[in-house]
């Protein structure tokens, strides 16, 4: 139970409780967003209890607003910017945030026209190894080892030196694998759909995969843009 204060306190203060109540969140949470910079300092009471205002609530309303868009480190960065004074660098995360959602929006389009030309490939000898393969795709040589465990490609191997050779089919799997992979897929999902894929035209389950992929976009963008409005309705406040 919160201690009953002393104290007359002015109608406009609230006490942790009181905040933590209008959010959904307990009092020890309140406590950890201020020492954590989310929120401004708080006022002392004469007998040292924290009371906050409209101001606090507004920054609340803003990092709940921004955590499903941003995510909860993202979100905690732009209050502490905020609160340092940094509104620029504040807004610059925020931008981020929007460049890495449209990056995303561009990989689901990639797949999608790497799908219209999905068709079967004719197995034969592939001239393309390990090394050229993962500059191709911006990895390392160990992840498409660690793809070759999951079971995402099957590369065959140069019967003279032993080295991996990856065929032209190995090459789509790994395309394929690696925009999923950019989409926060993780390899056991990912896996099950280059198996499908694999034999000649069988996407519906990357097809069914991309519309899911999409309305998370849809949610995301949507979430962003709650979260600007929440954190413009602060900042013209703090203004004030």
């Amino acid at each position: 139970m919160y201690p009953v204060e002393t104290v007359s306190v002015p109608e406009k203060f609230q006490r942790p409780v009181d905040l933590a109540r209008a959010h959904g969140l307990s009092t020890q949470a309140i406590r950890n967003y201020e020492a954590a910079g989310i929120l401004p300092d708080a006022e002392r009471t004469d007998s040292g209890y924290r009371r906050y205002t409209a101001l606090h609530a507004a920054a609340l309303d803003a990092f709940v607003a921004l955590v499903p868009g941003h995510g909860h480190q993202a979100a905690t960065e732009i209050l502490r910017a905020v609160h340092r004074g940094a509104v620029d660098d504040a807004l610059r995360i925020v931008d981020e945030g929007h460049a890495q959602l449209l990056e995303d929006r561009r990989t689901v389009q990639a797949v999608e026209a790497a799908l219209q030309d999905l068709r079967p490939v004719p197995q034969g000898r592939g001239d393309t190894f390990v090394g050229p393969l993962s500059r191709r795709l911006g990895v390392r040589p160990a992840t498409l080892r660690k793809w070759e465990r999951a079971g995402v490609v099957q590369p065959g191997r140069d019967p003279r030196t032993g080295f991996r050779v990856y065929s032209a089919a190995d090459v789509r799997d790994a395309l394929l694998a690696h925009q999923l992979r950019r989409g926060g897929y993780l390899l056991r999902q990912v896996a099950p759909v280059i198996a499908q894929v694999r034999s000649a035209g069988s996407v519906e389950a990357l097809e069914a995969m991309l519309g899911d992929w999409r309305a998370r976009l849809t949610g995301r963008s949507r979430a962003m843009l709650a979260g600007a409005a929440a954190l413009d309705a602060y900042l013209r406040l703090r203004e004030r």
